[in-house]
């Protein structure tokens, strides 16, 4: 049996600020560090190991990979870089803090635009948007690494982590809008011949 780890960044330093964020490069706040840190511990403290690892090309979920291959001195491992798990897009939105936005948009479209499975803000990504580019990178180039008995950690964001999980665990888009990654709390799937066998957050 290989396991597929999921884990959302630490806390950046736009989501302390209550800001959309999207695809603006921000970094890890200082809670972000501790969090990464502390799911670097709890997977060493249970053995975990991998083979190859996948994130986005931003900086807050590279430096949370970072952080936790150190802890497991994975530091050579394959580490493979890519924007199809890029957090969504916001569009107009990014920058914005979110009360505020509220105020400008009204609270209904807001939460409308956060919380509809395919309803986009203003230029840019709903999360079947975003779906429709994470799951064919998933499909193409980390499945067949699960296939071949591999042990992968993906560090991403929360939609496109959304958007395998959706996969993985068959949601229905209501499910999937109902489903909360908490930031830098590991996913563990074990998986075996690419079937789900077990899943659950490890804490």
């Amino acid at each position: 049996m290989n396991k597929l780890v999921l884990i959302r960044h630490g806390q950046s330093t736009w989501n302390l600020e209550n800001k959309f964020t999207g695809w603006v490069d921000v970094d890890l706040s200082e809670l972000g560090f501790e969090e990464a840190n502390r799911a670097g511990d709890l997977l060493k403290a249970g053995g975990y190991t991998f083979d190859i690892a996948f994130t986005s090309v931003l900086k807050r979920a590279n430096k949370t990979l970072d952080i936790v291959l150190n802890k497991l001195n994975l530091t050579e491992i394959t580490i493979k870089k890519d924007q199809a798990l890029n957090e969504r897009h916001y569009g107009d939105l990014q920058g914005k803090n979110k009360a505020e936005t509220a105020k400008e948009y009204s609270e209904e479209q807001v939460k409308i635009w956060r919380r509809s499975f395919d309803v986009p803000p203003p230029n840019g990504e709903s999360l079947k948007d975003t779906a429709e580019r994470t799951l064919p990178y998933f499909d193409k180039f980390i499945m067949p690494e699960i296939l071949s008995g591999k042990n992968v950690i993906i560090a991403a964001h929360g939609n496109s982590l959304r958007s395998i999980v959706m996969k993985l665990n068959n949601f229905t888009p209501e499910e999937i809008l109902q489903f909360e990654l908490e930031t830098a709390v590991p996913l563990v799937y074990e998986m075996e011949d690419g079937k789900l066998v077990s899943k659950g957050f490890l804490r």
